[in-house]
């Protein structure tokens, strides 16, 4: 038998059977991102059968992860997200409007909700210097605009920031 390179950590993702199209998405829609291998149950398991999809290794944004198709008993929640920090206004919109048009949800402060349920922080750069500047009242003012926002619209954020 083989031996195949496995990660010493992998993020494992549980999905309700549809860890498989999940992961499509993710690699058409982010860079650095591809479905590596789908592996079907070599028998009959609680929430599927024999040759059903089990598992599906894939890479998000560099980053190695296992979904699994374990049925619906656990559903994913804000208590785990991925934060993708974009460049410039159009890669946060690019982002944003594919997980929010492809069925997803819009949250608050730049989080988003995949169709599956996953939790995304589409967050620019430049938000995450503006709310650590150590000149607090500019920190504040930054933090104040995002706060009224869903998507993140990098202007208001710097003219709030820069106090304009």
């Amino acid at each position: 038998m083989a031996n195949k390179k496995i990660a010493k950590n992998t993020i494992c993702l549980w999905y309700d059977r549809n860890a498989q199209e999940a992961a499509e998405f993710y690699a058409k829609t982010f860079p650095d991102s591809s479905v590596d291998a789908i592996h079907h149950a070599p028998g009959d398991y609680p929430d599927g059968k024999k040759g059903d999809v089990l598992t599906v290794d894939f890479t998000v944004l560099g980053i190695p992860c296992v979904g699994l198709n374990g049925g619906p008993s656990f559903p994913h929640t804000e208590a785990f997200s991925f934060q993708v920090a974009t460049d410039d206004q159009a890669e946060t919109d690019r982002l944003w409007n594919a997980i929010v048009g492809n069925g997803g949800k819009e949250s608050e402060c730049g989080w988003c909700k995949d169709k599956w349920g996953l939790n995304w922080q589409i967050t620019p750069r430049m938000l995450i210097e503006a709310v650590t500047d150590p000149d607090p009242a500019a920190a504040k003012r930054a933090f104040d605009a995002m706060m009224t926002m869903k998507k993140i619209d990098i202007a208001k954020i710097e003219a709030a920031w820069k106090g304009k």
